[in-house]
């Protein structure tokens, strides 16, 4: 296994150059970089990677270009680089043994738009490693995650097995935007046993979970109503209001009736419409998002959220654009991995506690690729390391006991040699 201080020199890299989903150009050539220095079998990036028309919430070519040009100016490896160009980022890596089982683990790799802290007493900044891209951090640990792919496809590479072995460095968590995109790849078809892995979740280093499940299923929506604009004093009856229509439908939307087979959330945030006081608004956004404890639940918020925005727009003589940027869906772990990984990890020393399931309770897109490997008849499981994390996620506060970032590839690459044997 990894030298621990070569776990930790890495995750440190990741966590001081966060990007955020789709923008992840710098993140995906050091990604590269370190396979080559390992030496995967096969790297497949961006295009090759992620089927790039199921991609979600891919921003706008001004920002893609912004940050592909701070990425530029990072790297001398514009040979990887520009298979990025795009928003195309991400990296699935092959360990290639031949003949036998094939196994996979799943890594995210983005960041969010937080600023991250610079108080003496959180340790990124007193240590030297905080975000050098401000307003961004690794607020979630996927710097660990990323961590732990590279860290488990080197014990993996190291060892004798027949099979393969194959990492998704999945782009764009956190938009719910990359999930899909990856788990309609070339790449995921033959995967005989799929693990996923989170760090921290509030629970304390030494403690691993062998199955996450309960994961909410998630559809983000950009909402966008036109109308027409005329003077509100002179001729407001000639207008059609795009405020008037959008605050209809938020009233609506927040009053779709909750549905008798389980938990479901509707949230409607970011309105916006730029408009002077004395004009009939002709253009409103928003963003609405719906969740469900099952990816049915969470189909009919959204259908109903349609219907309120549709209905509103009419209401009010207006035209509603709607589209998703973010989705995830329901996925839980399979009892027999749930065990398997029970099983390890009892026998590893650093780990002081096995809990066999405990409920998400988030929205997760690696759901896409359990799914995936699920319905081709294989089996996955989505494990959580600890790692005492101090506050928590999506905070400016947000970081990890590095200890676990040991544990976490211990427990990730002796699962996948033992279902690889």
């Amino acid at each position: 296994m990894p030298e621990d201080d070569y776990l930790t020199e890495l995750r440190r890299e990741f966590h001081q150059y966060p990007e955020p989903g789709w923008r992840e150009f710098w993140t995906t050539v050091r990604i590269v970089e370190e396979l080559e220095r390992i030496g995967a079998d096969e790297i497949h990036v961006g295009p090759a990677a992620v089927d790039t028309d199921e991609r979600l919430g891919v921003p706008d070519d001004e920002e893609l270009d912004r940050w592909f040009e701070k990425a530029k100016s990072k790297t001398n490896r514009t040979d990887v680089l520009e298979q990025t160009e795009g928003g195309n980022t991400g990296v699935v890596a092959v360990v290639d043994r031949g003949d036998g089982p094939s196994v996979g683990l799943r890594a995210d790799i983005d960041a969010l738009p937080i600023n991250e802290s610079s108080d003496d007493g959180h340790v990124p900044a007193s240590e030297g490693f905080r975000s050098t891209n401000e307003g961004f951090m690794h607020a979630c640990g996927h710097d660990s995650h990323i961590t732990f792919g590279l860290g488990t496809l080197k014990t993996v590479a190291e060892s004798e097995f027949e099979g393969t072995f194959t990492v998704f460095f999945q782009p764009s968590e956190e938009l719910l935007g990359g999930g899909k995109a990856m788990a309609a790849g070339p790449h995921i078809d033959d995967i005989d046993h799929l693990l996923g892995a989170h760090v921290g979740l509030d629970n304390p280093t030494g403690t691993v979970v062998a199955g996450l499940d309960g994961a909410l299923a998630l559809s983000r929506l950009d909402v966008t109503f036109e109308g027409e604009s005329v003077h509100a004093g002179l001729e407001p009856n000639n207008g059609r209001n795009a405020v008037q229509a959008l605050v209809a439908a938020i009233d609506n939307i927040y009053g779709i009736p909750r549905h008798e087979a389980g938990a479901t959330r509707v949230n409607v945030g970011n309105v916006r419409a730029d408009n002077a006081t004395n004009v009939i608004a002709d253009h409103a956004t928003a963003q609405v998002e719906v969740r469900g404890e099952s990816t049915e639940l969470m189909e009919y918020m959204r259908d109903s959220v349609y219907r309120c925005l549709d209905s509103a727009a009419e209401m009010h003589e207006c035209t509603v654009d709607t589209s998703v940027i973010g989705e995830s869906i329901r996925r839980d772990s399979d009892e027999e991995l749930v065990d398997l990984v029970s099983s390890i990890g009892n026998d590893i020393d650093d780990i002081s506690s096995v809990v066999r399931r405990d409920t998400l309770g988030a929205s997760e897109d690696v759901t896409y690729l359990m799914k995936a490997v699920q319905e081709n008849g294989g089996q996955a499981t989505f494990i959580g390391i600890g790692a005492s994390n101090p506050t928590g996620h999506h905070t400016p506060t947000f970081d990890i006991d590095e200890e676990s970032l040991p544990i976490g590839v211990s427990i990730l690459s002796n699962t996948a040699l033992e279902l690889l044997s």
